[in-house]
C-alpha cells in the first residue's frame, strides 16, 4: 500500500506541476482546427516526459528508503554501524563528494544501492545480508562502488535520459494516434476514433513504445556499471571488487536476488532479455575488472 500510494502522489505532483508550467509557458492544445501543431505537442510532451523523470529523481532518497525501509545510521548503535560511517567517510572524501547519507535495509540476499538528486545529498544503503555474508574488505568494494556511482553523476544522468525517452514515446505515441485518427476519418472530417478509443490507444502505446524506448535508458544503466566497478576498484581494491562480484555471483548464480526497483550490484530481471537488463551479466563485469578497465 505505501508503494501504491507513494506512486500517486507522484504522479499526481506531475500532473499539477507540469499543468502549471505548460500555463506559465502557454501552451495550450496541441490539436487546433483539426490539424496537429507539432510544436506545442513537443513542448507538451517534453514539460510532462521530464517532470516526470525530474520529480522522481527529486524524491528518490525518500522514496528509497521508505520501500525499501532503510534505517538511516544518524548514530551507530554498534561497532558494524561505526565502521560503515566511517568507510563511507573516507570513500566519499577520497572521491570528492560530500559524505552521503548512510543506511541498512532488512533484506537477507546480498545488496545495495545509492541514489539522491545531486552527488552531494545522496543516500548510500546496504542491506543486513550483504553485511552477513561478505568480508569487510568486499562490503568496502561495494560501498566504493555505490559511491562511484554518486561521483558519477549517475542518478542524474539516468533521469535525463528518462526524461528524454519519455517525451519522445509521448510525442511519437500522439503522432500515431492522431495519424490513425486521420485515417479512420471521412472525406468530411468525421468519423475517426472517437474520444474513448483514442484515449485508449494512447495508453496502449504509450505502454508499448514506453517498453520499447526502454532498452536506451537500460543500455546507459549497463555503460554506467562498468564505471561504478572501476570506482570501486579505484576508491577501494580491484581484487576485493572483483571478490565481491564473484561471491554475487555464486549467491545468485546470475539470477538477480533484488525484489522491487531498487537494484545495484544485482542483475535486474534476470530471465528478461539482456537488452532490458540494467546491470550486465557478471561474468563480463569481473573481465574487464580483471583486464584493468
Amino acid at each position: 500500500m505505501m508503494r501504491i500510494g507513494l506512486f500517486l502522489l507522484t504522479n499526481l505532483a506531475v500532473l499539477v506541476i507540469a499543468g502549471i508550467v505548460l500555463s506559465v509557458l502557454g501552451v495550450g492544445s496541441y490539436k487546433s482546427g483539426g490539424s496537429l501543431n507539432l510544436t506545442s505537442l513537443l513542448i507538451f510532451c517534453g514539460v510532462f516526459g521530464m517532470t516526470g523523470s525530474l520529480i522522481s529523481l527529486f524524491m528518490s532518497k525518500t522514496i528509497a528508503k521508505m520501500s525499501t525501509r532503510t534505517q538511516v545510521i544518524d548514530q551507530p548503535r554498534n561497532e558494524t554501524e561505526a565502521w560503515l560511517l566511517q568507510t563511507v567517510a573516507e570513500l566519499s572524501q577520497k572521491a570528492g563528494i560530500k559524505m552521503p547519507t548512510v543506511g541498512i535495509f532488512p533484506a537477507m540476499e546480498s545488496n545495495a544501492f545509492a541514489t539522491g538528486w545531486n552527488r552531494n545529498d545522496a543516500l548510500v544503503s546496504v542491506s543486513a545480508g550483504l553485511l552477513q555474508r561478505m568480508s569487510p574488505d568486499e562490503v568496502r568494494a561495494v560501498l566504493a562502488h555505490e559511491i562511484g556511482h554518486v561521483a558519477n553523476g549517475d542518478m542524474v544522468t539516468l533521469a535525463l535520459i528518462q526524461g528524454v525517452v519519455n517525451t519522445f514515446v509521448m510525442f511519437v505515441t500522439r503522432v500515431v494516434v492522431y495519424a490513425i485518427d486521420q485515417f479512420t476519418a471521412n472525406e468530411e472530417g468525421e468519423g475517426g476514433l472517437g474520444w474513448v478509443a483514442e484515449m485508449v490507444l494512447t495508453i496502449v502505446l504509450d505502454i508499448l513504445f514506453g517498453i520499447l524506448a526502454s532498452a536506451v535508458v537500460t543500455w546507459f544503466s549497463r555503460k554506467r556499471e562498468f564505471k561504478a566497478d572501476h570506482a570501486g576498484a579505484t576508491l577501494a581494491d580491484r581484487q576485493s571488487m572483483i571478490s565481491a562480484l564473484q561471491r554475487l555471483k555464486a549467491e545468485s548464480g546470475e539470477e538477480s536476488m533484488m525484489k522491487g526497483s531498487m537494484t545495484a550490484l544485482a542483475i535486474s530481471g534476470g530471465r528478461m532479455s539482456a537488452m532490458f537488463a540494467s546491470h550486465p551479466p557478471l561474468d563480463e563485469r569481473i573481465e574487464a575488472l580483471q583486464r584493468g578497465r
